[in-house]
């Protein structure tokens, strides 16, 4: 997660992309918790590989490992040389069963990781592959072949960005061969070409398959996330009673945090408020406020606003980064 989210400025000027909130809570903790879920088994340690963030960004990663009885470890990215050294900068914690997770996507399934397996990658079927890396499939299940942006059709199985090993050493050292050797593809390190070498000297891996996969890229992409994970928890009550409600509507789903403050204002469906923000006289669906933020007479949809700011604006569509003031 060292990535700069050039995409998804302003709102990474002052907040690194893994702790944009989306229905309130980080995107980093969000997939930390699914995976948690998903593997079945207690999680030992939990490394970030990080650009530099600050403390309190380092902070509140080793909070979210904490959280899951887990130890937590910060390791640093200094040069964008690609995936295979992203991981590798954490290398020490290369041992074991592992999972690599690239923390710029959420996803949902209700199947277990199978642990028995030398290795998984989690996929999810898509409309139209060639933007994607795809798996190629035996009959018997596991893949046969890794095949990036396949401009004619081989698989619409496009890897999201999870996977699984059964020995972290094991691949310690295939990712260090890539950077011993110089490897590189189009001027990086590349994971994909650990797996094919990996894949090539007989380890079997198999695909898992999700029902949904969202990407938080951009701040369409972002809002959108925070539409299907408040529909994801329909039903549970995710609005504070520590929010003050004043001659306000709110229609569900919506996430309403603690110390905001919503008066004469129709809020939601989709809606996320962040901590002490004060929403007044305004109609806002499908978007997310963050926190300590001010929204006067306003009518917003599918909009982002971010930290500390106070808006005023005649625009109904915005993405706008922290203190800002309009």
């Amino acid at each position: 997660m060292a990535g700069r989210g050039s995409r998804l400025r302003p709102h990474t000027l002052t907040v690194p992309k893994p702790l944009v909130p989306v229905a309130g809570k980080p995107i980093v903790q969000r997939i930390v918790e699914d995976l948690a879920k998903s593997c079945g088994e207690k999680i030992e340690e939990i490394a970030f590989i990080i650009g530099d963030f600050g403390q309190e960004a380092e902070d509140h990663l080793l909070s979210v490992a904490k959280s899951l009885g887990a130890k937590g470890s910060i390791f640093y990215q200094d040069q964008p040389l690609g995936t295979a050294h992203a991981i590798l900068c954490a290398k020490d914690c290369l041992s074991g069963p592992c999972i690599v997770a690239f923390a710029d996507t959420l996803f949902r399934s209700d199947t277990l990781l199978d642990t028995s397996k030398e290795g998984m990658i989690w996929v999810k079927k898509v409309e139209d592959p060639k933007a994607f890396g795809v798996v190629e499939l035996h009959k018997d299940g596991y893949i046969t072949n890794f095949v990036e942006k396949p401009q004619t059709f081989i698989s619409d199985l496009a890897i999201i960005g999870i996977y699984y090993f059964n020995d972290g050493e094991y691949l310690r050292k295939e990712l260090q061969y890539l950077l011993d050797n110089d490897l590189k593809e189009k001027g990086e390190y590349q994971l994909t070409n650990a797996l094919e070498n990996m894949r090539q000297k007989g380890t079997k891996f198999f695909p898992i398959e999700m029902d949904e996969w969202l990407d938080c890229g951009n701040k369409k992409a972002v809002v959108y996330s925070n539409q299907r994970v408040l529909d994801f928890n329909k039903g549970t009550n995710l609005v504070s009673p520590k929010a003050k409600l004043v001659n306000s509507t709110i229609i569900e789903p919506c996430f309403i945090a603690d110390g905001a403050l919503i008066e004469n204002s129709v809020v939601g469906p989709h809606v996320s408020i962040g901590f002490n923000t004060k929403i007044r006289s305004c109609i806002i669906e499908n978007s997310i406020v963050q926190n300590d933020t001010l929204v006067e007479n306003k009518v917003l949809t599918n909009s982002m606003i971010g930290n500390k700011v106070v808006f005023s604006s005649e625009k109904h569509e915005l993405s706008i980064g922290d203190y800002s003031t309009l």
